[in-house]
């Protein structure tokens, strides 16, 4: 009985230390860190979710290496991320970085950003062919 006891208090330990990192980024691996980006990412709000991956992109590209990547991003929560995503870019505007030029700061590039993801989702047209073949869906069909 003791022992039983001991494993059920070490298996809920093991848990709740796992559920506990939800929203904080996995740097293990590559593989990993895409899972989690992805599952904070539909938790966040759309403005929010734009500064998260815009913050995630412009660190990528500022650290190439993996390894050093992943060190940097691991364990990170999206407003740690965001702040540094902020402070990039502080520092490329001050470097007077082309991509930057046209940003008065940062708000105004995600609200730029955010618009440009609105104004996509509403162009999307229908296929033509879901009126002619409203019956058949295998042109939608892709091969492996």
């Amino acid at each position: 009985m003791k022992i039983a006891s001991i494993l059920f208090v070490l298996l809920l330990g093991a848990v709740a230390s796992g559920c506990n990192k939800s929203n904080q980024i996995n740097g293990s691996s590559m593989k990993t860190v895409n899972r989690s980006i992805s599952h904070i990412k539909e938790k966040l709000p759309l403005d929010q979710r734009i500064e998260f991956e815009v913050s995630f992109w412009t660190l990528r590209d500022e650290i190439r290496d993996n390894g050093e990547f992943l060190n940097e991003i691991d364990g990170k929560t999206p407003e740690q991320l965001i702040e540094k995503g902020k402070e990039l870019f502080a520092k490329r505007k001050a470097a007077g970085s082309k991509d930057y030029e046209e940003y008065a700061n940062w708000d105004q590039m995600i609200a730029q950003y955010s618009q440009e993801r609105i104004d996509q989702n509403r162009k999307k047209a229908p296929d033509p062919r879901d009126k002619q073949y409203p019956h058949r869906v295998d042109y939608k069909m892709h091969s492996m």
